[in-house]
């Protein structure tokens, strides 16, 4: 049975992903699966969005009882309007979007306005298609969005409708529901990942990298191992898989010999 995450538990991930945390990490802090962890950042593309606000135009669910209050009182649109501090209209509007006035119902009328204020607004580059074909031609240039900005803003000089900030083309890219760049262009990108990442990201927690003491690096090996012209020098390697299971590589250079080892913590 798949497991249902609260919208705080959601900020959470969100937020931890932002400071850099990586799937692994971010699972244990919830008592979730990495692989869950995943599923809730992919749509938005490691995005948070925004904290939805009801706006203070919109009618409240104080405000649809009291329209229910005065229909079932058989008070005019106006005087219910006059009453609420409204325009007339948009008591009209409302009761007209809700069934009418015998079935109009306060709580079923305010599930459906925080309903369809949700419904994805068009972004800049839905709007424009010249614009967005310009977009998609420098990202398979290999450009990155800093770059195609800065060249928007020098090509189209005075054309505001033909401008949009890099951190637009980002979201474009990286937030799936938007569905105007496909986020397969983001593997044009010089880091090319599939979720927007912090600066301060670390894949750590997620690949059990460990840092070895007084390690001497790789590339002071000696040419005799190098070309591999000796036997007994071995490669290593640590594969981390699900369920926190680790296999161990090991490969003789110069023969090939292959050795393994399962762990499981």
């Amino acid at each position: 049975m798949n497991r249902t995450y609260t919208e705080e538990e959601k900020e959470l991930v969100f937020d931890l992903w932002k400071q850099g945390a990586g799937f692994s990490d971010i699972s244990r802090v919830i008592g979730a699966k990495p692989g869950s962890i995943f599923t809730i950042l992919r749509d938005n593309g490691g995005l948070k969005p925004k904290k939805r606000n009801r706006s203070i135009h919109h009618l409240t669910l104080e405000e649809r009882e009291e329209i229910r209050a005065g229909l079932s009182a058989k008070m005019s649109i106006r005087a219910i309007a006059r009453q609420l501090n409204r325009a007339p209209s948009t008591i009209s509007r409302e009761v007209s979007r809700s069934r009418g006035r015998r079935w109009y119902k306060a709580i079923e009328a305010n599930r459906r306005a925080w309903r369809m204020a949700k419904r994805q607004k068009l972004c800049v580059l839905a709007s424009n298609t010249k614009l967005k074909e310009l977009v998609i031609q420098k990202l398979e240039l290999k450009w990155s969005p800093e770059q195609i900005s800065g060249w928007l803003k020098v090509s189209f000089p005075g054309q505001s409708t033909m401008h949009l900030s890099h951190e637009t083309i980002y979201k474009t890219l990286y937030i799936r529901t938007r569905k105007t760049l496909h986020h397969s262009l983001a593997g044009h990108l010089m880091r090319s990942h599939k979720l927007r990442q912090s600066k301060h990201h670390s894949r750590s927690g997620d690949r059990g990298t460990i840092n070895i003491v007084n390690g001497v690096s790789i590339r002071q090996r000696p040419k005799s191992i190098e070309n591999r012209s000796n036997i007994g020098h071995w490669e290593g390697d640590l594969v981390t898989g699900s369920n926190n299971t680790h296999i161990a590589t090991l490969v003789e250079r110069k023969n090939k010999i292959h050795s393994y080892f399962k762990t499981k913590r």
